[in-house]
């Protein structure tokens, strides 16, 4: 007796790999723009929380805080958000995604893959984005809300990155019934710190990766995509 076919996953990163460039600042100077310009004032305030970081005293999820508290605010409705998201997501896809992407999304959907969004970026935007480009499912960081339901300068559990990536990953898979020897999956990143990802996936794409990734995925034997220039190489 044959056994059941596998259940196809194809989980991409976003940023870098999916989209030209990160998508976060782009994401708090559209929101400043629209919804409180005078906050744009305070921009030049943001290199001292890149200092911070870079001396290692906050972490990614704490300087994400930072630059949010700054240009959007600390507490925001959902309806000040939701005003802004939709015309942010058409930016993004109008300029900021690799065509190369779409293709093999459109392609792999073809063979039956469902596709999954696992990025650090905040849900709060990528589910738009993710919804255009035809995406099933997102991970990604949340943001906590307070009990009246406006969103706070504050993530919600972990951010989405790294290990941590891969954690949510398989919290959603169990969430979604699949145990791993049922499924093949395909994993996409731009960047090193999705080596447990990768390594977790059946096929790992090296996407324009960045010198430390190249590097680990020619160690691994792990597939090497460009889009940057629109060839594709491996």
């Amino acid at each position: 007796m044959s056994s059941a076919p596998k259940i196809r996953i194809a989980i991409y990163d976003m940023d870098k790999t999916v989209t030209r460039r990160a998508t976060y600042n782009g994401f708090l100077i559209h929101m400043a723009w629209n919804k409180s310009p005078w906050r744009l004032l305070l921009a030049p305030l943001l290199p001292l929380g890149l200092l911070l970081y870079a001396v290692k005293l906050w972490d990614r999820g704490r300087l994400k805080q930072f630059a949010q508290t700054l240009l959007i605010g600390g507490r925001v409705s959902p309806q000040a958000f939701a005003r802004y998201l939709e015309s942010h997501a058409d930016l993004v896809l109008g300029r900021n995604v690799y065509q190369e992407a779409q293709w093999r999304i459109e392609a792999e959907k073809a063979d039956g893959y469902r596709h999954v969004i696992a990025t650090a970026s905040y849900r709060l935007y990528v589910d738009a984005i993710a919804r255009r480009l035809g995406f099933e499912s997102v991970i990604a960081t949340e943001l906590a809300t307070d009990s009246s339901g406006h969103v706070l300068a504050r993530i919600d559990g972990h951010n989405c990155y790294d290990a941590a990536k891969l954690d949510r990953v398989q919290v959603w898979m169990a969430a979604q019934g699949l145990a791993r020897e049922q499924c093949y999956i395909r994993a996409y990143s731009d960047h090193v710190s999705d080596a447990p990802l990768l390594s977790f996936a059946d096929e790992a794409f090296a996407t324009n990766p960045h010198p430390p990734l190249e590097r680990l995925a020619r160690e691994k034997g792990w597939q090497i995509l460009n889009w940057r220039d629109g060839d594709p190489a491996t």
